[in-house]
């Protein structure tokens, strides 16, 4: 049974919702509560997949993510990568000097610091980015803005008073599109293979892991630990490495590696977005 819906964490006009209609426009959107209630929506059916943000170019991993992705039972079968652009949203008809206050996340506030500054515009809190316009539509109050995607002025009846007002222009986030069901069948030019693993108990067995990948000419784009099961001895590390785990080198590399390791699972095998190529062709200007 398929429901052509692909879920997401958050109101409708997030960035995960953007990052949904972007990448799948012909699918219907899901909005869920928590990470959590993402993965399960996909896993009881209720969507066919899932929209999760993983790592911000400007804030780094998103919290708990890593946690839940080996224990969801899903797969990735796609990257996206979503520019962030932050619009000032006000009810229709409002001059930017009648602002006062701008509300948003936390996260999305500390991304505007030049611009607020600028126009004297105080920072106000809110739940999330969204939600923020939904609020700020509720209200009706002029002196009263959300910073949040143009998409969620357009949901919440909300006049953009100014675009692409954060401080660095490159704040892009990945976001991982995953579905109950792995498909290792896609070829591109370039690929990549996820997965998580723990090493043996053993002196510099992570040293000895990675250096399959060395001596085979795979290049690792990521490669992050964190504790498991509550305790500081448990670690699983998680990682991205450029190719297909049917490439010859790719192959060897991770031969070597379960030799190393207690356990070692794929969460996904897909296709690099093409602004991954792009990103880091600017970085080395």
């Amino acid at each position: 049974m398929t429901t052509n819906r692909i879920a997401f964490q958050g109101e409708l006009g997030a960035y995960s919702h953007e990052a949904c209609r972007t990448a799948r426009p012909h699918m219907g959107a899901l909005p869920c509560r928590t990470f959590e209630d993402v993965i399960e929506a996909v896993r009881s059916h209720d969507a066919d997949l899932a929209m999760l943000p993983v790592e911000n170019s400007t804030y780094g991993r998103v919290a708990d993510i890593h946690h839940l992705l080996p224990e969801s039972g899903l797969h990735i079968i796609e990257e996206a990568f979503v520019r962030v652009h932050i619009s000032l949203l006000a009810v229709p008809g409002t001059p930017l000097s009648q602002v006062r206050e701008a509300m948003s996340h936390t996260v999305l506030l500390g991304q505007c610091r030049g611009f607020l500054r600028q126009h004297g515009i105080r920072s106000v809190t809110g739940a999330d980015t969204a939600g923020s316009a939904k609020e700020v539509a509720a209200r009706g109050n002029p002196s009263l803005a959300a910073l949040a995607a143009p998409l969620a002025g357009e949901i919440y009846g909300l006049e953009r008073l100014a675009d692409q007002i954060e401080d660095r222009q490159n704040n892009t986030t990945r976001f991982l599109i995953m579905s109950r069901q792995p498909d290792f069948s896609r070829r591109s030019d370039r690929m990549l293979t996820s997965f998580v693993f723990r090493v043996r108990n053993i002196p510099a067995a992570l040293y000895k892991a990675m250096g399959g990948f060395a001596t085979n000419g795979v290049n690792m784009t990521k490669l992050e630990s964190y504790m498991v099961d509550g305790v500081f001895t448990a670690t699983q590390f998680y990682a991205d490495v450029e190719g297909h785990p049917d490439d010859e080198n790719l192959r060897r590399a991770l031969d070597e590696l379960r030799y190393f390791t207690s356990s070692l699972d794929v969460l996904g095998v897909y296709p690099a977005d093409p602004l991954r190529e792009a990103q880091r062709q600017q970085a080395q200007i």
